[in-house]
Order: C-alpha cells, then sequence, then structure tokens
C-alpha cells in the first residue's frame, strides 16, 4: 500500500513509518516542518494539519491513512487544541471522502476515558466521563468520535489508544521528568503508589501497522478503538526512579500530598490565566489527575483482534534507553 502518516516525524509517527517502510509500503510522512527525507526512502510532505488544503494535497494517491499528529500536553490556548486535533482530525476525514481512501487508523489515546479516580484493568466498554480534566482530553475524545462514527460502506476506520509511550527520542514526558529532577522540583504525587499503563514506542508503533494491515471494510475491527500497552502496570516512583538511574541522577522519594498538589495546581492554573501567561505552569491539575491515580486497562482485545502483543517489557525497553542518554551525555 501506499500510505500517508501524519506526524511521521513525531517520535510515534517516525517510528510507525520505519516499520511500514520494513514491511514493504510506501510512505509518506506529513509533518509541519521538514523532519523526514525522500534519503530515508520517505516521501515528505510539508504542511499544517488545521489546513484542509494541505491535508487534501498531502493526501491524493494514497491508498490509507495513519493519522498520529495532534497537539499533546497538559497546558495550551483551547483553540490550538482544537484546530489541531479536532479540526485537522475532520480535515483527514474529508480527504478520505475526496480521494477514496478506504483505511483510516487514528492514533486516540486512554485520556479519553479518564475521570479523575483509579482506573484499573477496564476494558474498552468504559465510556467517556462528562466532564475532561484537559482540554487535550477533550479535544481527544472529540476526534475518536468522529473517526469512528465515519466508519461505514466506504471508509474502514480504528482508533488506538497507547498509553504513555516512552523511549529513546522521547520528546514530551521523559525530558520533562528529567528537567524537574536536576532542577530540584521533582515530586511524588500522594502517599499510595498508583500503577499506570506504558508502553515502549516500537510496540506502539507496529499496534498502528498491525491495525492497518487487518484494516477493511467490514473487517471485525472497524469502527472500534483499542487500548494498547506493555500490559505489566507499574507505579510511578518506579517508572520515574529508572528514568532518573537511566540518566545517572539520584532517586526522588520526597512527596506531596495530593490535596496539596490539587490545590496547588488550581491556584497556579488560576494566575497564568489571570496574567495571560502562555507558557505551562509548574503544575496543573491534569498532571495531578495522570500522576495520583491508577490508570491501567485490559487489552485482551487488542490481543485478539489486532494479534498484539508487546515485545519490548520494562527491563529490555530501560536497557535501550540507558544507553541512548549514556551517547547523548558523551
Amino acid at each position: 500500500m501506499k500510505i500517508l502518516v501524519t506526524g511521521g516525524g513525531g517520535f510515534l509517527g517516525s517510528a510507525v513509518c520505519t516499520q511500514l517502510l520494513a514491511g514493504g509500503h510506501m510512505v509518506r510522512s506529513f509533518n509541519r516542518s521538514a523532519t523526514t527525507t525522500a534519503a530515508a526512502g520517505i516521501e515528505p510532505r510539508r504542511g499544517d494539519i488545521a489546513n484542509a488544503d494541505d491535508v487534501l494535497a498531502a493526501a491524493e494517491g494514497v491508498d490509507a491513512i495513519v493519522h498520529s499528529a495532534g497537539k499533546v500536553g497538559a497546558w495550551g490556548p483551547a483553540q490550538e487544541y482544537h484546530d489541531i486535533n479536532v479540526r485537522g482530525t475532520d480535515n483527514v476525514l474529508a480527504a478520505c471522502a475526496r480521494h477514496g481512501i478506504r483505511k483510516l487508523v487514528l492514533t486516540s489515546s486512554p485520556s479519553v476515558v479518564q475521570r479523575g479516580s483509579d482506573i484499573e484493568g477496564a476494558d474498552e466498554s468504559l465510556p467517556y466521563p462528562a466532564h475532561f480534566a484537559s482540554v487535550y482530553a477533550q479535544t481527544k475524545a472529540l476526534a475518536e468520535q468522529r473517526v469512528l462514527a465515519a466508519n461505514g460502506a466506504d471508509l474502514a476506520t480504528v482508533a488506538l489508544r497507547p498509553h504513555f509511550i516512552w523511549g529513546p527520542g522521547d520528546p514530551n514526558l521523559l525530558p520533562r521528568v528529567l528537567a524537574r529532577a536536576r532542577a530540584g522540583r521533582l515530586r511524588l504525587i500522594g502517599k499510595v503508589d498508583k500503577r499506570v499503563d506504558i508502553v515502549y514506542v516500537d510496540d506502539a508503533a507496529r499496534a498502528h501497522v498491525l491495525a492497518l494491515e487487518r484494516l477493511d471494510v467490514g473487517a471485525p475491527i472497524a469502527g472500534k478503538a483499542y487500548f494498547i500497552s506493555q500490559d505489566e502496570p507499574i507505579t510511578h516512583a518506579r517508572l520515574f526512579g529508572a528514568w532518573l538511574a537511566a540518566a545517572g541522577l539520584p532517586p526522588e522519594t520526597r512527596r506531596i500530598p495530593t490535596g496539596v498538589a490539587h490545590a496547588l495546581a488550581a491556584t497556579l492554573e488560576g494566575i497564568y490565566r489571570m496574567f495571560g501567561i502562555r507558557s505551562e505552569p509548574p503544575l496543573t491539575r491534569f498532571i495531578v489527575e495522570e500522576f495520583s491515580t491508577s490508570h491501567w486497562f485490559n487489552i485482551a482485545a487488542a490481543r485478539r483482534d489486532l494479534d498484539y502483543a508487546p515485545l519490548v517489557g520494562f527491563e529490555e525497553g530501560m536497557r535501550r534507553l540507558t544507553r541512548h542518554l549514556a551517547a547523548a551525555r558523551a
């Protein structure tokens, strides 16, 4: 197939492109900047996912789309999240209709079902919450709903929900944790260690390839969402401790009570909004929720329907990350 990967120059998207290329597919990568090159065997296209004309042009002549472009994070203007995550998805759906593209895999997020309390072993029957903790979660839910609703006789769609994608090259959570630790501002939240799902980037990418290869109009996976993880929930303390050790930093044992963290986050958010500060506050309510509650999921459906099984366990992933960070320090 000839496949368009939106956000193909990103952390997950680049891994998806690499695996699709290795599988014999022709790959076109769509990005805001020229981060992939034809020399790598990937056709680069530059444009804005929120611009309908850019997306239409990028999607011309392809058989399928992996839509991994999106705005992530815990803070930022609501309109930016809507433009990229919702309008961008609408543009991808419109491109599928215009060009007769029959397969669409969306990178969604487990955040679309989180509700501020512990989630332990839930499956895909868990409904969307009445209220979302962040505009990120809300806009990802809207995108997912649109994609799944578009599944039908002309277009087969599926949404994947990888949780806490990590590994060498992570531009999101890992560098933030390390920066806070080096600045002496990292804290564990709450008295009780909670467990969360994580997934190594190569496994998250492979889930997308598996879904794409099994997707077709009328296929069993069409119109469904799937949780994707390493299937070995881990505490925040163990995860962060391993990351710090890999970076040559001491473990963090200091904790802040959950109630205090919530109050501090709400106060900081109020101050930042009042004074129109665009940078992210040191703490947000979404971050407090993420790191003070359990959220791990049952991936039996992905194992059954996608033939997905994680290949990179935590210890092997940490060996790879440790080598990567050591090389970066050298």
